[in-house]
């Protein structure tokens, strides 16, 4: 689900891992999804981008399922010219808000990344927080990644991290993780799915409404990777030029054991 591995013993929850195919109460979601979040995880996409964006002055740069606008925010702080994408108004509404706490313009855009027509055109794209792992499909994978292509100007970078395959079936099915806050509760169990490489997760929140009393919410959110291969082929078959894989917010190459992929693409 996303960021790392959701969570590594003691770590906060990663973003799109709580945020994206079957959210049913965005509205109550977004009101404690920066408390389960763990901050850190913004700070090493943006160093990472930083090491292998190409070196351009104001870039135009699209964020797809840029959520509450952390990562936004801190990508305009580094001097880009941002925009983010969202499904969710929700989660857009507090990027708003945070965007102009802190005096920065930023424009968040409601939409699906697997129709981009109505964005424009960017030097970069990044697709964070294993967000692509919740595409329905290989074809649908294909499918933004074309997006993508047909919206980066010549010479773009689009850079986007997938679980890895040993993550979804070594490391997630069996998964539990319990929370609890003075104004939350959440609990999170994973299990692997039918499909290749899928894992299904189902949390439970526990949310205090305003006369205190608690009010439970289900969701299930499936993801879904592909071997390295298969990521390779779609994108070659798209058009993009030169892919490098990396793994685990680091510039090296995957090993058997590597939980999250990079993939730094060139058109």
């Amino acid at each position: 689900m996303a960021a790392v591995l959701i969570k590594e013993k003691g770590q906060k929850a990663s973003k799109a891992s709580l945020t994206r195919k079957k959210m049913k109460n965005y509205q109550k979601f977004a009101a404690v999804y920066d408390s389960i979040m763990d901050d850190s995880l913004y700070n090493l996409w943006t160093d990472f981008s930083l090491r292998h964006f190409p070196k351009k002055k104001k870039a135009k740069l699209l964020e797809l399922a840029c959520g509450t606008g952390i990562q936004s925010i801190f990508f305009k702080k580094a001097g880009f010219d941002v925009t983010g994408l969202d499904l969710s108004a929700d989660m857009l509404d507090l990027a708003s808000k945070r965007a102009e706490a802190e005096h920065l313009d930023i424009p968040f855009v409601q939409g699906d990344m697997l129709d981009l027509s109505h964005v424009g055109q960017f030097d970069l794209v990044t697709c964070y927080s294993d967000s692509l792992c919740y595409m329905e499909d290989e074809a649908a994978v294909g499918d933004v990644f074309e997006q993508v292509h047909a919206h980066l100007n010549d010479g773009g970078t689009f850079i986007f991290d997938v679980h890895s395959t040993y993550q979804t079936d070594e490391v997630f099915p069996g998964y539990s993780y319990h929370e609890n806050a003075e104004d939350f509760a959440m609990v999170w169990d994973t299990y692997a799915d039918q499909a290749p490489h899928s894992v299904v997760h189902e949390l439970t929140f526990f949310i205090q409404d305003e006369d205190g009393r608690f009010t439970r919410y289900d969701e299930v959110h499936e993801e879904r990777t592909y071997e390295l291969l298969t990521y390779d082929i779609l994108l070659e078959q798209t058009g993009f030029k030169k892919v490098i894989v990396y793994a685990d917010f680091e510039d090296k190459e995957p090993t058997a054991t590597s939980k999250r992929w990079f993939f730094v693409c060139e058109k």
